[in-house]
């Protein structure tokens, strides 16, 4: 018999993707707002994996990886997926979005993207929201599975993820340490 419990706290990431290189600043500055402090910013990295959003954003893609302090409860996800999306609305003209955001999160064994978009290697977690698990963390590397996308297979990307897990696995301990403290009291 299993014994429920609950799950540790994760590392909220996101990857934006725009042309628009000027609206980035303000996209992470909101989502700081709402979600605290980041503590990685990638450097603006080309995009060139599709050209999925050529025909709505244009040519000239480029993309910032960003992860922040604060953990999450991984249930809070979806709501962060819909706040998203709102984000890219606001900044949309007409139909046509201007950025791309994918929030996500990575966990000890994986790292988890939000999609809107159902498969069959995507459960569904709520309000329209499904889970992608894009890469699993195995024999000290993360790993791609058959569906990664091509740019989340590149060594560079995970190498970056890496850097940000074992940030977060810092964090993990010592957010562990902290309930044992209060536990003890």
């Amino acid at each position: 018999m299993s014994i429920l419990q609950q799950p540790d706290p994760v590392k909220l990431v996101a990857s934006l993707l725009s042309t628009e290189r000027d609206l980035i600043p303000g996209v992470i500055g909101a989502l700081a707002e709402r979600y605290g402090k980041t503590d990685y910013v990638s450097a603006i990295l080309p995009f060139d994996f599709t050209t999925y959003y050529r025909k709505e954003m244009g040519p000239g893609l480029v993309r910032r990886l960003i992860a922040f302090e604060t953990l999450i409860h991984p249930a809070d996800l979806p709501d962060i997926k819909m706040f998203t999306a709102e984000l890219e609305q606001q900044s949309a003209t007409g139909m046509k979005r201007r950025i791309n955001i994918d929030p996500g999160y990575i966990s000890v064994g994986h790292l988890l993207l939000a999609t809107g978009k159902p498969y069959a290697h995507r459960p569904y977690l709520r309000n329209g929201v499904y889970a992608d698990v894009t890469l699993i963390y195995r024999d000290m590397s993360f790993r791609p599975q058959e569906w990664t996308y091509p740019d989340y297979r590149e060594q560079s990307m995970i190498d970056m993820l890496a850097g940000i897990r074992k940030k977060y696995l810092k964090q993990l301990a010592a957010a562990r340490k902290e309930k044992e403290t209060e536990t003890a009291e």
